[in-house]
């Protein structure tokens, strides 16, 4: 246990006009700190309290968590008073004149932590929840809030005894006839490799979906590009016109599209002209290319080929440009095809999930990491153990040994048991005050 040296407070609710709202208090010896205001309900149990500071009167329902059976790990309580949001800031305030200092954004996650309350993996997926937008984004964060992944169990079965033989040899080798077999080694280690580059790829897809998969339309004038965006919208957002350069400007959304959480951007058409309007929402399309994931160039199954201008101006983004063909119920063509229309679409999906999730679903993605800080240390485990699965016979054991024990490093600075307080500070300025 790590107990704060003060109290903290802050509204668990937004400060809007509402008809209930909740403060959360969390520290040492709460009963001692409220005792000038109110008598504390029994452990659990929720009661109507009157409330009586600086000429207000409220009457509030109290609730009360003794340490260490709380969410912090600490004293804590949650007061359910009127929604009127002056009232709560007089009530915050007067928290202060008690001693109750109002908590920095996240704090009451942090104290979880340090208290042994919960990990830094479950922290981080609690703050992918608090800020999901799609059913899609809610379910994987879910799914990461419970236990750690079970690899990483696994993983330190199998590193620990490898760790303590390398040390052994590096200490006492000579003398004891302690050598480290770089084929034995490998062979019991390369379940481990494995299961490593398959959570890369798990990950990969896991934070294209936390994020959202970030889709650019483009295409020449009329090649359909409304017409999809509308479909992967469900809902009209963008005007469909038989006009040329009727899209003139970037049209942004955010969805859920068969469990594919998209942010799409549909752009003006592009092609040479002399309309400065249309020019500048042309020039537009650049930008929106480079932030892209995957662009999807449209392109109608009708023409023979695509338009030269297009081609140039998608050359330095050939990596991720996908070719769709669309108006496929008026003509036939290779390839990914769809009619927007018709919501004929199947096609997409699959290239979608291919492309960005590896060919996984959503199912297959649930408890993966999914964070930069999770991904980054994930592919310094796996580089790590490469490394050490590379070597050569008859090497020196200072080598493996350091390899090792930077894979046991790696490894406790991504379940949190290795803190660093630059890591914490930077999830937890994530958090909402009352979390």
């Amino acid at each position: 246990m790590f107990p704060a040296p003060d109290p903290i407070c802050a509204p668990a609710t937004p400060l809007l006009p509402s008809a209930v709202a909740v403060v959360r208090v969390s520290g040492p010896r709460l009963g001692t700190v409220f005792a000038p205001l109110l008598r504390l309900p029994e452990p659990r149990q929720a009661a109507l309290r009157l409330l009586r500071w600086e000429g207000f009167r409220e009457k509030a329902l109290v609730l009360f968590f003794p340490a260490p059976a709380s969410y912090t790990g600490e004293d804590l309580m949650e007061f359910q008073l009127h929604g009127n949001p002056l009232l709560v800031r007089r009530f915050l305030a007067h928290l202060g004149t008690l001693g109750i200092r109002l908590a920095e954004p996240g704090e009451f996650t942090r104290r979880a932590l340090l208290n042994g309350k919960q990990g830094l993996l479950e922290a981080e997926a609690l703050r992918d929840l608090v800020a999901a937008e799609t059913d899609t984004q809610i379910r994987l964060a879910q799914a990461r809030a419970g236990a750690e992944p079970p690899w990483i169990a696994e993983a330190r079965r199998l590193l620990a005894p490898w760790l303590a033989r390398a040390e052994a040899a590096v200490d006492y080798g000579e003398e004891e006839g302690i050598y480290l077999n770089p084929e034995e080694l490998a062979h019991e280690l390369e379940p481990l490799r494995q299961r490593f580059h398959v959570e890369q790829i798990r990950v990969r897809a896991a934070r294209h979906l936390r994020d959202g998969l970030r889709l650019a339309l483009v295409g020449r004038p009329n090649a359909g590009k409304s017409t999809l965006f509308n479909a992967l919208a469900e809902e009209d957002r963008a005007i469909v016109t038989d006009v040329p350069g009727t899209t003139r400007d970037v049209l942004e959304v955010r969805c859920e599209w068969r469990g594919l959480p998209l942010r799409l951007s549909d752009t003006a058409g592009l092609r040479d002209t002399e309309d400065p309007v249309e020019r500048l929402g042309v020039a537009r399309v650049g930008p929106v290319l480079e932030e892209a994931d995957l662009v999807l160039h449209l392109w109608p199954a009708g023409d023979p080929e695509p338009d030269p201008t297009l081609l140039r101006t998608l050359a330095p983004f050939a990596g991720k440009v996908l070719e769709v063909r669309t108006f496929s119920d008026r003509a036939a063509a290779p390839g990914v095809t769809v009619a927007a229309p018709l919501g004929e679409l199947d096609a997409l999906e699959g290239a979608l999930k291919e492309r960005l999730l590896g060919g996984l679903d959503a199912d297959a993605c649930l408890g993966a990491l999914a964070t930069d800080r999770q991904t980054a240390l994930l592919d310094a485990l796996a580089a790590q153990v490469d490394l050490l699965l590379a070597l050569e016979p008859g090497g020196p054991p200072e080598l493996p040994a350091s390899l090792l024990q930077g894979a046991w490093g790696l490894l406790a600075r991504l379940t949190g048991e290795d803190r660093a307080e630059s890591t914490l500070d930077h999830l937890f300025s994530g958090f909402c005050l009352g979390k």
